[in-house]
């Protein structure tokens, strides 16, 4: 497979065309090509290989993903941000995302973001689902919510479970209410339609299973999360709103608010709150599921109102290889 292999010599970038194969049990990985230091002149340079030309064409995707995640992040890094304790190297990274998603995305044909904006919405609902033990495959995900085919052998409840996370996440992008506990309620039914009838937030204790924490008492949960909601509040304008939505997700989570639905709703407010600020929306993968369970463990013995960066650095950092794994994957 051919790549684009960035190197850095005294802060100076040089570009080469690399490739990568097997050759019995070892990978062998060779330099092709010498294709410049600044990503205008790799793309030039990428003009005048035709000796490479299949392998460049096999290795399409993953050549123009390098070459406009990395434009963008040239872009960013020449207007010199202020540096963010919580996100640190990453900012650029999701800075880059967010001027991509404004400036390229954004402009796109009407259509062409609405065929993206699907994609996406697919792949989210069926690794949110997934997360929470929806059996569903992705090919069946996407046959169910782009041609309406029903999956067989699976439950109405999962079947509601991705629709409804569908359409709640396009009433979503089209909106711009304040986040109260009301659009919080109707965020959760609305994802729970036809699935669980508990509306509102609990007024049973429910024990997490595997977490770190007890979930907040039943008659405490309206207290704690107008709590959440003005600890919300006084951070919206202070912390980068990556780094806001991660922490009122795990807080959200901790308080678990809900019966059932709690994980799938924190992460779509997770996506509101970057929505609500311009930047793009993300996925938690199946794959990553451990590993996301795991930061958020970490975190869970945190006061509610703390805001330290030791302690949600690592739960930062993985969200935001979410979002970079995510926008480069599905928005370009």
């Amino acid at each position: 497979m051919a790549y684009i292999y960035k190197k850095i010599i005294g802060k100076k970038p040089y570009y080469y065309l690399r490739i990568s194969e097997r050759k019995g049990k070892k990978i062998v990985v060779k330099d092709l090509a010498y294709l410049g230091n600044s990503i205008e002149a790799v793309k030039k340079s990428l003009e005048h290989l035709p000796q490479y030309k299949d392998k460049i064409r096999k290795a399409y995707k993953t050549i123009n993903n390098f070459l406009e995640s990395n434009y963008y992040v040239d872009r960013i890094t020449k207007s010199k941000l202020k540096k963010d304790p919580f996100l640190n190297k990453k900012l650029t990274e999701i800075e880059a995302c967010k001027l991509h998603y404004l400036k390229k995305f954004q402009k796109q044909n009407p259509l062409t973001k609405e065929e993206i904006l699907k994609n996406f919405i697919i792949e989210f609902a069926y690794n949110t689902t997934s997360i929470e033990g929806n059996t569903i495959t992705l090919e069946e995900a996407r046959n169910l919510l782009d041609e309406g085919k029903t999956p067989k052998n699976k439950t109405l409840r999962e079947i509601y479970d991705l629709q409804n996370t569908e359409k709640i996440f396009f009433k979503l992008i089209k909106t711009n209410k304040d986040i109260t506990n009301d659009l919080i309620i109707k965020i959760h039914k609305e994802l729970m339609n036809n699935i669980d009838v508990r509306a509102g937030y609990r007024t049973r204790d429910v024990r997490v299973i595997n977490a770190n924490f007890k979930s907040t008492p039943a008659p405490y949960v309206k207290t704690d999360m107008g709590l959440l909601l003005k600890w919300h509040n006084k951070f919206k304008k202070k912390l980068h709103p990556l780094v806001l939505a991660v922490l009122f997700h795990h807080k959200f989570e901790k308080i678990h608010p809900f019966m059932d639905g709690n994980g799938r709703t924190g992460r779509m407010i997770l996506n509101y709150i970057l929505l609500k600020n311009k930047y793009p929306p993300l996925i938690i993968h199946k794959k990553t599921h451990e590993a996301y369970l795991k930061e958020l463990r970490k975190v869970d013995k945190t006061a509610p109102q703390n805001t330290n960066k030791e302690d949600y650095f690592e739960l930062i950092q993985f969200i935001a290889d979410e979002m970079i794994e995510t926008y480069w994957n599905i928005f370009l």
